[in-house]
């Protein structure tokens, strides 16, 4: 019931409005202390829009909160935001369980990470700079640009998933990852969508979460800024990337780069800076014409429409194999218990059918 409910974005006081009962009621129905009677379980499958099933004992399969999941943006997200992007990494899970019962998914290849904890044994650094680049190596990336960062990490199974909120929830949430679940997961959101680059930085900064910080509480400032220095040096490692920056803010040959290593200019003009090869005044002077000319339109976000390997699809294969040999949306749907919009919304798949809509 707090699962369904955080996904609505409901408080227990809104609820217990539209039920008529107490909000005291609603706390005792979610801890299990009473029941509520068969005609507000009606009421509440109707209102949450689940099946009266969802409600069943056993339910949820994964058990999460707040504390356990690293939030991009902390501050800007709002507790119900939080709560409700915590509800949807559990039924991410759900999910996932579901098509491993079925589907071989690729194992998990991320060290220090072992069934939803993080061991001690793990053999990367602990510094951010020298963790990128061991964890680069122990995947086999060389010290090239990395093509297609999304597939990489599913291919080390690694689950990453797009938040289905709308634009104003997500611009706050920006971006979360937990190493609290069975299988290391990643959630994005569609607003970084919009620009492809700071998308797959998003994704590297999670990333360095799940390798430098999968055993500490979220929220520290100092973990923020390490999984930022793991990303930038996980996407370009200063043993590639020093030769190839330009030694003064030459924006043609740092969209090349952005191209090229697919990080954005405002990067690699941080690289510059952070390399010693502009100093911060010029960094400083470069980003105020940046955003000059991004306002006039000369450097446009690319959307991650166009880069087919940034877009998860480790779920939807799954689904996919799995229906060739028996397995129904439907026959999903109620395992779960969700309703089967619930199902397509998290794989990404479209309803074949035209909708109806009546006008009055």
């Amino acid at each position: 019931m707090t699962q369904a409910r955080q996904l609505a974005g409901m408080t227990k006081k809104d609820l217990a409005e539209h039920l008529g009962v107490t909000p005291a009621a609603v706390g005792q129905y979610e801890a299990g202390v009473t029941c509520p009677r068969p005609d507000v379980l009606l009421r509440l499958a109707e209102l949450l829009e689940v099946p009266v099933a969802f409600f069943a004992a056993g339910r949820p399969h994964a058990q999460l909160d707040a504390s356990g999941l690293h939030f991009r943006s902390l501050r800007s997200t709002r507790m119900f935001q939080r709560e409700k992007a915590v509800a949807f990494a559990a039924q991410v899970w759900e999910l996932t369980h579901a098509l491993e019962r079925r589907v071989q998914l690729p194992l998990i290849d991320l060290p220090g990470f072992a069934g939803g904890e993080v061991t001690s044994t793990n053999d990367l650094p602990t510094t951010p700079v020298q963790a990128a680049q061991a964890l680069r190596s122990a995947w086999g990336l060389g010290d090239g640009p990395i093509a297609h960062l999304i597939r990489v990490l599913e291919s080390h199974g690694i689950v990453v998933a797009m938040l289905p909120f709308d634009r104003a929830e997500s611009a706050r949430i920006a971006a979360f990852s937990t190493s609290r679940l069975p299988r290391p997961l990643i959630v994005l959101t569609p607003d970084r969508a919009d620009d492809v680059y700071w998308y797959r930085f998003s994704t590297a900064h999670e990333l360095g979460h799940l390798v430098l910080h999968g055993d500490t509480a979220p929220g520290d400032p100092q973990h923020e800024r390490e999984a930022d220095t793991f990303a930038a040096e996980f996407l370009t490692p200063r043993a590639t990337i020093t030769a190839a920056l330009p030694a003064r803010a030459d924006f043609t040959a740092l969209a090349r780069l952005q191209t090229t290593w697919g990080v954005s200019i405002n990067s690699l003009l941080y690289r510059c800076r952070e390399l010693g090869l502009i100093s911060a005044a010029t960094a400083s002077r470069a980003y105020q014409r940046l955003n000059t000319l991004k306002t006039q339109g000369l450097f446009p976000n690319e959307p991650i429409g166009d880069y087919p390997g940034e877009n998860p699809i480790m779920l939807t294969q799954a689904f996919n194999l799995a229906t060739q040999h028996g397995t129904s949306l439907t026959q999903l749907a109620t395992e779960l218990a969700w309703p089967t919009t619930r199902v397509q919304e998290l794989l990404g798949l479209q309803c074949p059918r035209p909708a109806l809509r009546l006008v009055p």
